[in-house]
């Protein structure tokens, strides 16, 4: 039987809790998001809203595997720093919704996606000398996190 089947349960609450964390920001930043969705100027490359939900929740569910098989390693300096690093950033990916729908602080929250690309980066890295897969897991992440990057700056510049 393998590894991964034995712990499924382990895999199982890491993306549960990583889709809930995203689900709950959603809940409480949907009016926001409406409102984004129908009045504020988007650029030329904005996909349709309805992309948005299935994207993140593939995203959620691909960082609570790679941070599932980081619990599951021994522990280690590495591994510590790796699951503190997850912790900062998902608080960042948390936060950075209401800044941007909720408070329509687009030049802030422009910034503050940097962080947050900057601590997934890092975070990929301590769990790329883990394991490389649940590192290679983030890169999706990471590319979105870029790309939504400049639909930040890009609605900060049109509004």
């Amino acid at each position: 039987m393998s590894n991964n089947f034995k712990n499924w349960k382990t895999f199982s609450l890491w993306i549960l809790f990583s889709e809930a964390v995203g689900f709950t920001a959603g809940i409480l930043t949907r009016e926001a998001t409406q409102i984004y969705a129908n009045e504020i100027i988007k650029p030329f490359l904005a996909p349709p809203s309805i992309l948005f939900p299935v994207v993140w929740t593939l995203l959620y569910a691909l960082m609570g595997y790679g941070v599932a098989k980081i619990s599951l390693s021994p522990k280690s300096k590495q591994r510590t720093q790796g699951l503190i690093l997850f912790f900062i950033q998902l608080f960042l990916n948390f936060c950075w919704c209401f800044l941007f729908f909720s408070f329509q602080e687009f030049g802030l929250a422009f910034f503050w996606l940097l962080a947050l690309i900057a601590a997934v980066i890092f975070m990929a890295k301590y769990f790329y000398k883990i394991n490389t897969l649940a590192a290679y897991f983030q890169i999706p992440y990471i590319l979105w996190l870029i790309f939504a990057a400049y639909l930040n700056f890009s609605v900060w510049i049109l509004n």
